[in-house]
């Protein structure tokens, strides 16, 4: 890499993936080249990794590879007509389930979240247009306020404000991801959704020492952890986006602070 103090890391896409698009990207002063594993097959990846290897033999320079799993994605499930419209202090009931039952019932497949959520807690559905609040835990689900209302179309994704989900940061996607990242020789696995410390040991155990970790901070949780999460990770990624949603953004410059100075200090 060259010897400047800040690295630039660039995501390969499709309108970059060509061997010579790498090498120009290489030569304009990329240093690493991170693989969305959210997107693309193993096929496209090995392809990419094997003309960046070859780029670094070409210039005798070294290119960092970093394949970026893609960590648990939880989403609202489908709706007749494709969307339900959320006003502003209606209450609606999300429940369990893979189909709304009606204008006014979110269904969220994901069981284990539903039991984890508690009154006071917020979720935030399309990457934070739309805001509920949980006012009561009943047999049939949770009754929720809309705070900001709007369209609330299939599949979009949900964020929650509140307690650590009982959710493991590897899916099994990300641990068949993984294995093939790791036998293809890449030199950074970037970890999603880290809440906890334990999040970090399991996958330092499946990584066994064959690459560096690269810990994403995007929630809550791992701020508040961040010591001892960053002492057992090798870099950390400040997920600006995802924080800006899960925190008022007037704290995400602090909380960014905050993160780089652990890593300083750990020598991260």
């Amino acid at each position: 890499m060259r010897k400047r103090f800040a690295k630039i890391l660039a995501t390969v896409g499709p309108a970059s993936a060509a061997p010579d698009m790498l090498a120009l990207l290489h030569k304009a002063g990329v240093d690493a080249f991170r693989l969305n594993f959210s997107h693309g097959a193993h096929e496209t990846h090995a392809r990419t990794i094997k003309a960046i290897r070859a780029i670094e033999a070409k210039t005798g320079e070294s290119i960092a590879i970093v394949a970026d799993l893609q960590g648990p994605k939880i989403r609202v499930g489908t709706f007749k007509g494709g969307q339900i419209e959320l006003r502003y202090g209606q209450t609606v009931r999300i429940s369990a389930g893979d189909v709304s039952e009606g204008p006014d019932h979110i269904a969220m497949p994901h069981e284990e979240l539903i039991g984890a959520l508690k009154p006071g807690d917020a979720l935030k559905f399309d990457d934070g247009k739309l805001m509920v609040t949980i006012v009561e835990v009943g047999a049939n689900g949770l009754m929720a306020r809309v705070e900001i209302g709007g369209p609330l179309r299939d599949k979009k994704g949900v964020n929650v404000l509140g307690p650590v989900l009982p959710l493991p940061a590897l899916t099994g996607k990300d641990r068949k991801d993984l294995d093939f990242a790791l036998s293809q020789g890449v030199d950074y696995i970037a970890l999603s959704f880290v809440q906890k410390v334990a999040d970090v040991l399991e996958a330092q155990e499946l990584i066994a020492g064959r690459a560096g970790l690269v810990v994403k901070i995007e929630k809550p949780s791992a701020v508040e952890d961040i010591e001892h999460i960053l002492e057992l990770a090798d870099a950390a990624m400040v997920a600006r986006g995802d924080l800006g949603v899960e925190l008022p953004l007037e704290q995400v410059p602090v909380v960014q602070r905050k993160i780089i100075s652990v890593a300083r200090t750990l020598g991260k």
